[in-house]
């Protein structure tokens, strides 16, 4: 049986066909490769590829992160690979958050009004939606073993030196965009925070040899 490509919304591709990997700086690299040898590793072995990105509130940065990363490695035709987020608390998704994905072409739909919104974020006419809401790391939603755990702030780098059932612990932190909230560059700043994680997870996984 072979396994077709999802294809993506017209505006998420012309995204990404607009990043540009050349603007990471060699040192910014050097931080992303662990993460491609764990994926290549995986496609070697055709193993499963989960992969959990964690952050302090799970609100923001590990949401950007999930969703870029599931999106790119259909954009890459990588198969198997199942990208998660949590945090050290649940919190909710910052709506600022699903507004930028929004504006990158994701469709996002609510399926749960409370506290801490559920979403269904798609990429692609038939690809599998992603569910989108704040949770802890080790909530039943995610992993418990055979994943690769990244730290996108440094604040759960420094407070989770250790991650119950994760196979490989690599930190790539981002600049968090919370510090725009309420300000005439909070929209702008969104969006540059998840450019730069869309462009760094771009590189990632083009280093994939399949």
């Amino acid at each position: 049986m072979t396994t077709t490509q999802t294809t993506l919304f017209s505006e998420i591709e012309n995204v990404i066909k607009g990043l540009n990997p050349a603007t990471i700086s060699e040192e910014r690299k050097i931080v992303l490769q662990p993460l491609a040898d764990f994926i290549q590793s995986k496609v070697a072995t055709q193993q499963k590829i989960s992969i959990n990105f964690i952050c302090t509130h799970n609100s923001r940065r590990s949401h950007l992160s999930q969703v870029w990363a599931q999106t790119i490695a259909s954009y890459f035709n990588i198969k198997n690979v199942f990208c998660y987020s949590g945090g050290t608390e649940a919190t909710a998704l910052f709506p600022m958050v699903a507004k930028t994905l929004k504006g990158a072409g994701f469709k996002i739909k609510t399926i749960a009004e409370t506290n801490n919104p559920i979403y269904s974020i798609k990429y692609g006419e038939n690809a599998h939606p992603i569910i989108g809401f704040s949770k802890k790391l080790d909530d039943d939603f995610n992993p418990t073993s055979e994943f690769a755990a990244i730290m996108t702030c440094s604040q759960a780098d420094g407070g989770c030196p250790f991650i119950a059932g994760a196979e490989k612990r690599i930190p790539i932190t981002f600049e968090d965009p919370k510090a725009f909230d309420n300000t005439p560059e909070q929209a702008e700043k969104y969006k540059e925070r998840s450019l730069q994680i869309a462009t760094e997870l771009f590189y990632v996984f083009s280093q994939v040899n399949l």
